[in-house]
């Protein structure tokens, strides 16, 4: 079944600027420039084969536009604000942690890639599409009220679901985010917020190495709405296959959102120079059916798609374009070349020290419900 799907690319998010840095270490000395992980290859090549198939046919495409101060200021701090916005009108410089470097006119960008995922939900939200994706850039999922982080300079997502809220069309909200580093702006953002439940699956401590465990849960009225599934390396598609299927689902039915915000990074991809994970094209596919069945279930269908993370020039637009046809129920003559290599790894299947680890996130699942009726009560 062919559905309307909303499509955000701007080449302006091409022109992000991470600098000469080989890998995340900045050039310089005996260390050659090169380029940052980070780097426009991974989302242009996405974009381009997204054209290329033919698959741009069967999309609707959505303008991206700038979210405002204002918008910017429901999620973030003034001094961050600020920082970004004054390093930005001169040379550039870093989002606060020293590893998220951007050009001149860097803020500019960054408020075009939270408009970017705001747009892409907005049109949802009115039903001028069933589903969306936004392919933004720079990412968001890393950033944190008071500092940009890990690529990250605003948190496209909350900006998005605060904006939507100010303007009364949204309500509750579950975030998925199966980017292979852990979601901590969004857990930050969110920790006392019963209405706004999260769930991260990532590698086990990659980064940030001190965020990301199994019993950070939130405080106050938003304890127990945030799940942290931290996989060991070399999880494959059965591992998530099974966080989606015993964690996420059971915990976003309970909780009966309004629309299901994806964060959706392909660095869990076997292909990645960042990740130990060792998930196919075919892995991302399989998610987004089972994400997308579970809109479809719960929401009417409403699932907004926000690109995040991947660093595999090569393999990333063979797993993004396996979630957009999946959403778009459009089938293209693409085949992920790579399969050949990745796909009869034993990595794929479920082990047993991957399930204890989501057994264990799954019994915070089940007291979803209960905590749903005693923070309404």
């Amino acid at each position: 079944m062919e559905r309307k799907t909303g499509y955000v690319w701007h080449q302006q998010y091409a022109w992000h600027n991470t600098g000469t840095h080989a890998g995340f270490v900045e050039s310089g000395g005996y260390i050659q420039p090169y380029q940052n992980f980070e780097s426009p290859d991974t989302k242009t090549r996405f974009a381009g084969l997204v054209e290329v198939s033919g698959l741009i046919d069967h999309l609707v495409k959505l303008k991206a536009e700038h979210v405002s101060e204002a918008d910017l200021a429901r999620v973030h701090t003034d001094r961050h604000i600020q920082s970004i916005k004054a390093q930005s009108a001169e040379h550039g410089g870093d989002g606060g942690d020293g590893f998220t470097p951007f050009g001149r006119g860097g803020y500019e960008i960054a408020t075009l890639a939270a408009g970017g995922t705001y747009e892409a939900a907005r049109a949802v939200l009115d039903g001028e599409v069933d589903n969306a994706y936004a392919l933004v850039r720079p990412p968001g999922h890393h950033a944190e009220p008071d500092m940009g982080r890990g690529y990250c300079i605003f948190a496209n997502v909350p900006v998005a679901i605060e904006r939507l809220r100010a303007e009364g069309k949204l309500g509750r909200v579950a975030i998925f985010d199966y980017d292979v580093h852990h979601g901590n702006g969004a857990q930050k953002i969110y920790w006392n917020d019963p209405n706004t439940l999260t769930i991260s699956v990532h590698q086990d401590r990659l980064f940030p190495v001190d965020s990301g465990m199994a019993d950070e849960r939130g405080e106050g009225d938003g304890h127990g709405f945030n799940i942290n599934v931290p996989l060991p390396a070399g999880s494959g598609d059965g591992a998530y296959f099974a966080v989606v299927d015993q964690v996420a689902a059971p915990a976003i039915r309970a909780f009966k959102p309004d629309v299901i915000f994806v964060s959706s990074g392909f660095d869990p991809s076997a292909a990645d120079p960042l990740g130990r994970m060792s998930v196919t094209s075919d892995g991302f596919r399989g998610m987004a059916e089972r994400l997308l069945a579970l809109a479809d279930e719960l929401t009417g269908g409403k699932i907004v798609f926000s690109h995040e993370g991947g660093y595999s020039a090569v393999h990333t637009p063979f797993c993004g374009i396996a979630v957009l046809e999946t959403l778009s129920g459009h089938k293209t003559e693409v085949e992920d070349p790579f399969d050949v290599s990745f796909g009869p790894s034993p990595t794929r299947e479920l082990h047993p020290w991957q399930q204890d680890q989501i057994s264990i996130s799954a019994k915070f699942a089940e007291e979803i419900a209960e905590l749903v009726e005693k923070v309404s009560a």
